[in-house]
């Protein structure tokens, strides 16, 4: 008889060690930690326990997750507490500065804007057709290395040190791209391809809709 057979035979008739009872304290299995001979129910307690384990892992995972993402959304929250309140362009590109400096401690932003409102600001600098296009193109935010970014020499002197970057497209209400709002780091992990941008997104809308409502 081949041991598929034994394991088909008892899976078909599982009132068998009812009957046979006796035999569960007589089979032995090695346990993997000490090599030492253990009964079934002993198996199953380590096998159970070793399950308890791997849950209580993944929940402290999933808390973990949760708390960052709570601390996210207060950080969104006051950024855009802070974009209501703001009465002019200027009080606006002051809130996205300040907040994604300050609570988000991204250490390099700027922002670009061509076809609303006007000023003497780097804000309303030229900006290159290539970035504009790349930027129209833009279905999420970008999210990777610097190199070969153009939005990069934006930065001045700064743009050599830095590793990743974050791009995200300001659209008016039918998605006409009218600027980029750009945050970088010398940290290549900090904004990388598989990060999530839901938050990023979040962000770009609330700016695109402030900086609208001031330099329109």
């Amino acid at each position: 008889m081949k041991s598929e057979d034994v394991a088909r035979y008892l899976h078909d008739h599982p009132e068998f060690f009812d009957q046979y009872a006796d035999l569960l304290t007589l089979v032995t299995l090695p346990d993997p930690h000490s090599g030492r001979a253990i009964s079934i129910t002993e198996k199953q307690l380590f096998n159970l326990r070793d399950k308890v384990r791997t849950l209580e892992s993944k929940l402290v995972e999933l808390i973990s997750f949760g708390e960052e993402n709570d601390v996210i959304s207060d950080k969104v929250h006051g950024l855009a507490v802070a974009l209501i309140a703001a009465g002019d362009l200027a009080g606006v590109v002051r809130a996205l500065y300040s907040h994604l400096g300050g609570a988000f401690a991204v250490p390099h932003v700027t922002l670009r804007l061509w076809g609303v409102g006007s000023g003497d600001g780097h804000e309303f600098a030229a900006v290159a057709d290539g970035v504009r296009d790349f930027a129209a193109r833009l279905q999420q935010p970008y999210c990777g290395t610097t190199k070969e970014q153009q939005a990069l020499d934006w930065f001045g002197d700064a743009a050599a040190n830095l590793r990743s970057m974050t791009q995200l497209p300001l659209r008016d209400a039918a998605g006409n791209c009218f600027g980029l709002l750009v945050m970088a780091s010398d940290e290549a992990d900090r904004f990388y391809p598989e990060l999530g941008t839901l938050y990023l997104e979040r962000i770009g809308a609330m700016a695109a809709a402030a900086l609208l409502r001031v330099a329109g």
